[in-house]
């Protein structure tokens, strides 16, 4: 199914329904997404996007996978970045080894193409996180993290990448500000509105252009989906 494909133990999953159940309602709540951000780019080109969320377990690496998902059976080439190197779920999502990863790259251990992963979903590749290190927000406001970035734009139409949530670290503000626009996803009946408002604050402090805001968890005839908004 995948390269360099393990077992992993860890009970932690990311739901891939886009790949899985692409008749699904909650799957066409992703094209929406999709859809959004290709009007969002008429007038500015838009190829790196940071996804975030305010506070953890709100369904940002969720949306992060099923949204490269959706880009790549557009027949786009994809690659998702997993940013959040502090608490990493790429790997898991996709059921690979996060021995090497970005921070590998960063830290010149190995290259960018030997880091990136093959999926078995055409057009979508992903680059996990690597180890943890002991200072991920230097890694990430790197001049590396930069030249790393414009190899990917050279390589891949759209750069997703998972970032840690925003209340808790500078990390998501940090790529914010250089990524061309960011998706906020908040969790319906937990997201809070003075999270939210706080998040999107933060996010405008970084001057980045916010895309929009899926929100998760919204019951619609009988299932959970996120929408665009």
């Amino acid at each position: 199914m995948l390269a360099r494909k393990f077992k992993i133990r860890d009970k932690k999953i990311v739901d891939l329904i886009a790949f899985n159940k692409p008749n699904s309602p909650i799957t066409e709540q992703y094209r929406l997404i999709r859809n959004n951000l290709n009007f969002a780019s008429v007038d500015k080109e838009i190829k790196t996007i940071t996804v975030t969320s305010p506070e953890p377990s709100d369904g940002k690496t969720t949306t992060s996978a099923n949204l490269a998902i959706v880009l790549a059976q557009q027949g786009k080439t994809v690659v998702l970045v997993d940013a959040d190197l502090r608490k990493p779920s790429v790997h898991y999502a996709f059921n690979v080894s996060n021995i090497d990863g970005l921070t590998s790259v960063l830290t010149k251990d190995i290259s960018l193409v030997e880091a990136i992963f093959k999926t078995n979903i055409p057009n979508l590749d992903i680059l996990t996180s690597g180890r943890i290190p002991p200072n991920p927000s230097e890694l990430l406001d790197s001049k590396t993290m930069e030249n790393i970035m414009e190899e990917l734009k050279e390589l891949y139409d759209f750069i997703i990448f998972d970032t840690p949530p925003i209340l808790l670290v500078t990390d998501s503000q940090i790529m914010a500000n250089k990524c061309d626009g960011v998706v906020l996803v908040v969790a319906s009946g937990k997201t809070k509105k003075d999270q939210g408002m706080k998040a999107k604050e933060l996010l405008q402090k970084a001057n980045s252009q916010v895309l929009g805001v899926v929100v998760n968890g919204v019951r619609a005839k009988g299932e959970y989906y996120g929408y665009y908004g």
